[in-house]
């Protein structure tokens, strides 16, 4: 099967998706019990997103595409990986921005050109990692934790965040262009499988 064959088939899709989910689900308690609640249970918020759709139409096949499921998926696996955890959470808060804007796009009425959603899902980016910024913060009072050092750390986060941002919002563009997106608003309508 190829790739474009895989992109489409909406079983598929799923199968992938729920064993992604389901990978993440384990790591996240994992962190629970190692005692790094700020990570785990920023890995559960991943998977109540992701699984959103499938909660709410009562269909399992309700999935965003699996290639975007991994890049998130990996993303917060690898924050309790080797991988520097910093740059993990650029990459993961930018990868659910964009599950936002997919699950919208796919899942309700909401119509988006492909520019516009590039750019909401920027600014979905920024402002999922002002609401990291504030998890952080409370984590540092009240568990002790260290993330935030400097006021210059702060920016840099800032700043970092919105160039990876851009530049997943110019893969995801690719995506798009190249893979009709699977389980759309408009094949669950009109079951033609066309917009």
């Amino acid at each position: 099967m190829t790739l474009d064959g895989l992109a489409h088939d909406e079983r598929t899709n799923a199968v992938v998706g729920w064993i992604l989910l389901s990978i993440v689900t384990i790591d996240a308690l994992e962190n629970l019990l190692r005692d790094v609640p700020l990570w785990g249970g920023f890995e559960l918020l991943v998977v109540a997103v992701a699984s959103a759709p499938a909660l709410a139409t009562r269909e399992w096949t309700a999935m965003v595409p699996w290639p975007i499921l991994s890049i998130t998926a990996s993303a917060v696996l690898a924050g309790t990986a080797v991988v520097p955890f910093e740059l993990t959470v650029y990459l993961a808060i930018a990868s659910l921005a964009f599950v936002v804007v997919v699950e919208l796009e796919a899942f309700t009425s909401v119509e988006l050109s492909s520019r516009f959603a590039v750019g909401f899902a920027v600014l979905t980016t920024l402002a999922l990692q002002a609401l990291w910024t504030v998890a952080q913060f409370y984590s540092d009072q009240w568990l002790g934790t260290d993330f935030l050092r400097t006021q210059t750390e702060l920016q840099r986060d800032f700043v970092v965040v919105t160039v990876v941002g851009l530049v997943l919002g110019a893969l995801f563009q690719w995506y798009f262009v190249r893979f009709e997106s699977v389980g759309t608003a408009g094949e669950r309508t009109n079951g033609t499988g066309s917009r």
